[in-house]
């Protein structure tokens, strides 16, 4: 029986033996697989660089563009291959130019349709009658010949047009209906405030000829009520507004504003007139004329007295 050495030896050189042949012939089939691999790959690409080339070659044969060479515009286009036989060739063109033909008849009869929907077209320039200054420039019409063309009323589907006579009364009824529709706009630009404001100022109109625009505050306002109600006795008794108090006040001084031309206060009116402020009262009293001034504007409605005449000496 061998020994326990010579069966490691015999083993050891089993295991190397198979290593060795196992190298050798991974070695001897790697070149033929990587030659294989290389060569399919190869063969894959040539086969998308010609797809690729043969498509291209396809597009620009079935619409290129022609240039005239003598002058370098361009002077068409290829047709398409329309049958798909394969060529161009006449039978490709002749369908061109079929289609050509449709697309250009379906056109017309859009743009005929549209004119058909879209109603009457507009009168000529000759044809349209100015007024004023843009009549001067127009040819004028001869002895025999209408001022200007007249289209009786009922035909056709515009309306017919007014003869001279009935001219100045459509241009009479056109401004009255410009100032109504002014008025209208004024009235509906003013906010629900301002109509409110006018409707207080002409109630407070109504309560006495003599009305006193005055704030609590303002000492000018005091000087007024003291001439108005204190020195002088004013029959109707004037009517005092103190605009600081009042829930429309900063409307009604606006409104005062435009009606007066004056925003201070005081504001004195007699029937509806500004007589002014603290100022001017003082002045025409220290003249001698605030009397005569509020009954000339009173009309007969306001009789004022001063309440206390100093007595002449003895």
């Amino acid at each position: 029986m061998p020994s326990m050495r010579r069966i490691r030896l015999l083993a050891v050189a089993t295991v190397v033996a198979v290593a060795v042949v196992l190298f050798y012939s991974t070695s001897l089939r790697g070149p033929s697989s990587s030659s294989s691999s290389s060569s399919s790959t190869s063969s894959t690409i040539g086969d998308f660089y010609h797809k690729t080339k043969g498509a291209i070659d396809r597009s620009k044969t079935r619409s290129q563009i022609v240039i005239d060479a003598q002058t370098g515009a361009q002077a068409g286009q290829i047709p398409a291959d329309r049958d798909a036989d394969g060529n161009v060739d006449d039978d490709d063109e002749h369908s061109g130019r079929r289609m050509m033909e449709r697309l250009q008849a379906s056109e017309q009869q859009a743009k005929k349709q549209a004119n058909e929907k879209g109603g009457l077209k507009p009168d000529a320039p000759s044809l349209v009658v100015g007024v004023g200054s843009a009549a001067e420039g127009q040819k004028k019409a001869g002895a025999g010949d209408a001022p200007f063309p007249v289209k009786e009323k009922g035909k056709g589907k515009g309306k017919g047009r007014l003869k001279e006579g009935e001219l100045k009364s459509k241009e009479e009824a056109d401004d009255d209906n410009d100032d109504d529709d002014n008025g209208e706009d004024k009235s509906k630009g003013k906010s629900s405030e301002e109509r409110e404001a006018e409707r207080e100022m002409n109630a407070i109109l109504k309560k006495s000829p003599v009305i006193l625009f005055s704030k609590t505050y303002c000492p000018h306002s005091k000087r007024a009520k003291g001439l108005l109600l204190e020195k002088y006795a004013i029959t109707p008794e004037p009517y005092v507004v103190e605009l600081d108090e009042h829930p429309l006040g900063p409307a009604l001084q606006d409104l005062l504003e435009a009606k007066t031309g004056r925003r201070t206060v005081p504001n004195v009116m007699v029937n509806g007139v500004s007589v002014g402020g603290a100022d001017q009262l003082v002045q025409l009293d220290g003249d001698g004329e605030l009397v005569a001034k509020i009954s000339d504007l009173g009309q007969k409605r306001v009789e004022i007295m001063e309440r206390f005449v100093a007595r002449d000496p003895k």
